[in-house]
């Protein structure tokens, strides 16, 4: 018989792939957000993204923030910035590897700046899930028109647990 070594918490799905979003998010290349987002459909993952600039392109992390020497707001004129937004690009991802995306859930570490928003509606994704407030909440609109759920999830612990 086997004998029970650890107590622990087990993730339940929204937690599990929030994590996943958390671990994604370590990909930035932003100096001033780390935003991760994956995309899942029958609790399987589809894609994942992170924000950074296009593949190819240099990024803040060796040129620079120019949103920070231009003293933009974070929220605030989204075109200036080298990064795509890391929903933007697990949207992208789907189109890139044909994942059908229509019905799915994306959780994303922040809320979604509106034009995000805007691409997940056309997406067909049909939930999202996210933690960390960001200061455009006009999504929120947009998603109850367009029946898009959408909730908050604030993980207690990110750790990844440890099995003796």
């Amino acid at each position: 018989m086997w004998e029970k070594t650890v107590d622990r918490h087990r993730p339940s799905w929204d937690e599990y792939f929030m994590k996943l979003a958390w671990l994604v998010a370590e990909r930035s290349t932003c100096t001033r957000h780390h935003i991760g987002a994956v995309i899942v459909k029958d609790k399987r993952i589809l894609t994942t993204g992170y924000n950074g600039a296009a593949t190819g392109v240099q990024d803040c992390i060796s040129l620079g923030c120019l949103r920070d020497s231009l003293k933009i707001p974070s929220g605030q004129r989204h075109e200036i910035c080298r990064a795509i937004h890391a929903e933007q690009n697990a949207i992208i991802q789907s189109g890139y590897h044909g994942a059908k995306i229509k019905n799915s859930t994306l959780y994303c570490t922040h809320y979604p700046c509106v034009l995000c928003a805007k691409m997940i509606v056309n997406a067909g994704i049909k939930k999202v899930v996210m933690e960390i407030e960001y200061p455009d909440s006009t999504f929120k609109e947009l998603f109850s028109e367009k029946k898009v759920k959408f909730s908050i999830l604030k993980l207690s612990n990110l750790s990844i647990a440890q099995l003796l």
